[in-house]
């Protein structure tokens, strides 16, 4: 049997395909597994890419996984196996690009929003899902979608479980950027070696300080800055793009 997880390592960069194409990567306990693996692996890469095989990102959780729903329940699995994923995303000391390359609905839409940069192909949807049989968005939708979208456009598209397409999307400000699709490979793998050769320690410290920010006062933020920043004014890497930008040549930046 095929992977349903594959991963591909180069140049830095750890892409992690969802493999399922047959049913749109629908996630069952299996592919949860191995997804979380993969995730947790690529936290020793520079950047990781989150995409899926086929004509879709990923349909949300498969609904015929009986084995995983009749044994357990939604919430024995949002809690085991749904919330460490989340955290591995949002927790990864890499940028995580989600490259969205079609449909990405229920469970797989917040997948995508859980990721620090969104990058879709023009002819990508994201769906709310969830009401539409009887649910509320979970892995992690009620916290991403209002925090981007503001909570009438949350409301309204949780409520209504209607596509957003991506376009919709990049003007909500839900999505980084929407691209033609004959562009799309070409996009996410510039985007992706961008951040690869950039300088790793400041974006594991910008990651915690923008995910942090909405759940602290301004003079916590204003410290967790310091606190930070100090730490980056220390590194190699400030030091090499000090030198870089001093020299007029491009910075190597290595290491965190």
């Amino acid at each position: 049997m095929a992977d349903l997880v594959t991963v591909e390592v180069e140049g830095g960069v750890h892409r992690i395909t969802l493999n399922r194409p047959e049913v749109m990567n629908a996630l069952n306990r299996d592919m949860r597994a191995e997804l979380l693996a993969a995730l947790q692996d690529g936290h020793g890469a520079r950047v990781i890419v989150l995409t899926g095989a086929g004509r879709g990102f990923c349909s949300g959780q498969d609904l015929t996984d009986a084995k995983g729903l009749e044994a357990a329940g939604f919430e024995a699995i949002l809690n085991d196996e749904y919330v460490p994923m989340i955290r591995a995303i949002t927790e990864a000391p890499v940028p995580v690009i989600a490259a969205v390359n079609g449909a990405a609905v229920g469970a797989g839409a917040n997948l995508a929003l859980a990721c620090d940069l969104v990058i879709a192909c023009e002819s990508a949807v994201f769906v709310q899902a969830f009401t539409r049989i009887g649910l509320i968005p979970d892995a992690g939708g009620t916290s991403f979608l209002p925090r981007r979208v503001g909570l009438q456009r949350a409301m309204g598209a949780a409520l209504l479980a209607e596509p957003v397409t991506a376009r919709q999307a990049e003007a909500w400000g839900m999505i980084w950027e929407a691209v033609p699709d004959d562009r799309f490979g070409e996009v996410v793998a510039a985007r992706a070696a961008k951040l690869s050769a950039g300088p790793t320690g400041a974006y594991a410290a910008l990651k915690e300080a923008l995910r942090g920010a909405f759940d602290q006062s301004l003079d916590a933020q204003l410290a967790t800055e310091a606190r930070l920043q100090g730490q980056c004014g220390a590194s190699e890497n400030f030091r090499e793009g000090v030198a870089a930008f001093l020299g007029k040549r491009p910075a190597k930046f290595g290491g965190r």
